[in-house]
């Protein structure tokens, strides 16, 4: 290794050439740590202004900082917008943290530590802005490798590291239910129930005093892990049992089904079966995933074995649809890096089938979506609508499409993309479906200034949300109603609406987080609007999310919302 730099914990450079120059600036340290975090080059006016604006000649002051990077690190940093050039096989503790393998993460010497910790910037308001918004998002990065690391951990068998790993990730973060439920389970493979038990009684006990809650269905099914069974089946049974499972998801008997599908892992793993402990972990992955809500960590745990599987048996498809799907379910809990990182490995694996690229395709344009790079979400989805080989698929790219068009202020695109959507799911009477790209619809058409026609579509997206039971659907479509109700001039209707359309979207632990992030911001538009008492905590609440998970635009209104900054300053904040 000839170069490594550490941002996280007390910053430090480790050089083999025996050069032992480190930064002494405060000011330098911060610089660097905008140098490696902004997703693009910044101009020499802005790294002044951010850092330097109180010297008598920011730009020499910033001259001054680049030679003390270049000197510390040996490399090239020069240009305008300044680009720092590392050699080939340097190493970035950040870096590492966000986009690279868990194995290599969890070795930093720093994961868990603040970044630049001890390192404050006097008289740089925007800087110190920007700082908190990265520290907490490399907080959240720590905390998802640490969380991912033990889920492979528990694919190689290794169950003694996975807890430890896993009970650090739920010490980060003591109220998030997937960790807790991770760690429960972990004690239950192990044969350890006593304190399976006894975490389950913490964990109730935190969630009462802190949430007024009881824990979930993931902690619960947590609890009831089992670790093995004394059946035996041959090849023809589990193929019996498999497509018994699937079939009884498909025909709406989900429980019935995935119950079937424990069945088939467990007894595949028995028979030494390589194709069908692939199969079974598969289809129960991806029935725990997208049919039966609150149990994404069981499935998660499930493709982390079957992506272990598929790279044993060389078998790259499996490992493509493992990957695939572990991504999205980073997705949802907008750990994007994380996420960006399993579409693109699945992406690889899976080039030669149109029918995994259209669909990781949609899943990463969603991501892009989510994080408000609107132009690579629309080429990523529109080549995912030219791929897709299911209906599913295609309908779902529709959906995110029309909600970028939404997002960007094209009603006319928007309005046609959801049309689609709606058509497409409907002939394929995938029914589960239709509430998302009915709610965003919905909103099309109050935006075009139509609100009885948006009423009648959004309450019938919310009455089939209803049915179903999707916390998801409910709380897009529930949103969308209070938005109704605003334009009527209701808005204590409007207020109620909103916070229930939270309590909706969040009451299991696998909630789609860049949706809690949009009912907050409508929450903050109405309570500045009428002076709610509650506003400022839902500002709050809406910038240290967007800031944990990169949302750049969400953070943006957060900022807005608060007036902390000017507008011309508010996207420069966030880079």
């Amino acid at each position: 290794m000839g170069l490594a730099v550490h941002l996280l914990g007390s910053p430090w450079v480790d050089r083999s050439d025996g050069v032992s120059y480190q930064v002494r600036s405060r000011k330098s340290w911060a610089l660097l740590a905008c140098l490696v975090l902004s997703e693009r080059p910044l101009t020499r006016s802005r790294l002044a202004g951010l850092l330097y604006a109180e010297a008598d000649d920011p730009l020499r002051a910033l001259r001054w900082g680049l030679a003390e990077i270049r000197r510390a690190l040996g490399v090239e940093v020069d240009g305008d917008p300044v680009r720092l050039r590392l050699p080939p096989g340097a190493v970035v503790d950040v870096d590492v943290l966000r986009h690279g393998s868990w194995a290599a993460a969890v070795e930093l010497p720093g994961l868990g530590a603040e970044l630049l910790d001890g390192v404050t910037v006097k008289s740089a308001p925007a800087y110190e802005s920007w700082l908190l918004s990265e520290r907490r998002r490399i907080a959240a990065a720590a905390e998802a490798i640490l969380h991912e690391a033990a889920l492979g951990r528990l694919a190689a068998g290794d169950l003694t590291a996975a807890r430890d790993l896993a009970v650090r990730a739920a010490g980060m973060n003591p109220l998030d239910e997937n960790h807790q439920a991770l760690v429960i389970r972990l004690y239950r493979l192990a044969g350890e129930d006593r304190a399976a038990e006894q975490q389950y009684a913490a964990v109730t006990e935190l969630f009462a005093r802190e949430l007024d809650a009881r824990p979930g269905i993931a902690v619960r099914a947590a609890l009831a892990t089992t670790r093995e069974s004394h059946q035996e089946a041959d090849d023809a049974s589990l193929e019996a049992i498999v497509e018994s499972g699937a079939a009884a998801i498909s025909a709406g008997s989900v429980e019935t089904g995935v119950r079937s599908l424990r069945t088939a892992v467990r007894l595949a793993d028995r028979a030494g079966s390589t194709r069908w402990r692939l199969a079974a972990r598969l289809r129960l992955a991806e029935a725990l995933i997208h049919s039966l809500r609150g149990l994404d960590e069981e499935g998660l745990a499930i493709l982390h074995e079957a992506d272990r599987l598929a790279l044993a048996a060389d078998d790259r498809a499996a490992a493509a649809r493992a990957r695939a799907e572990i991504g999205y379910v980073d997705f949802l809990r907008a750990r994007y890096d994380r996420a960006e990182r399993w579409l693109t490995e699945a992406l690889a694996a899976g080039e030669d089938s149109p029918a995994v690229v259209a669909r990781v395709s949609t899943y990463l344009g969603s991501v892009e979506s989510d994080r408000a790079s609107y132009p690579r979400a629309r080429e990523r989805l529109e080549q995912a609508i030219g791929l897709a080989a299911d209906a599913r698929t295609e309908a779902y790219a529709l959906s995110m499409l029309g909600r970028v068009h939404l997002l960007t202020g094209d009603l006319t695109a928007a309005a046609a993309r959801l049309d689609e959507s709606i058509q497409v799911a409907s002939r394929d009477h995938w029914l589960a479906f239709l509430p998302w790209p009915q709610a965003m619809r919905g909103e099309t058409l109050l935006a075009a200034g139509d609100p009885a026609a948006a009423a009648r579509m959004l309450r019938q997206a919310f009455a089939r949300a209803c049915q179903l039971g999707d916390p998801c659907w409910e709380g897009m479509a529930a949103r969308s109603l209070a938005l109704v109700a605003e334009a009527e001039g209701h808005s204590g209707r409007a207020f109620e609406l909103l916070a229930d359309a939270r309590a909706r979207s969040n009451r299991l632990a696998d909630p789609y987080v860049w949706l809690d992030a949009h009912i907050l911001d409508a929450q903050c538009t109405l309570g500045r609007r009428h002076g709610h008492p509650d506003t400022p905590v839902w500002i709050d609440t809406l910038r240290r999310l967007a800031s944990r998970t990169g949302m750049r635009e969400m953070t943006v209104h957060a900022l807005r919302h608060s007036g902390d900054l000017d507008a011309a300053d508010l996207m420069n904040a966030v880079e």
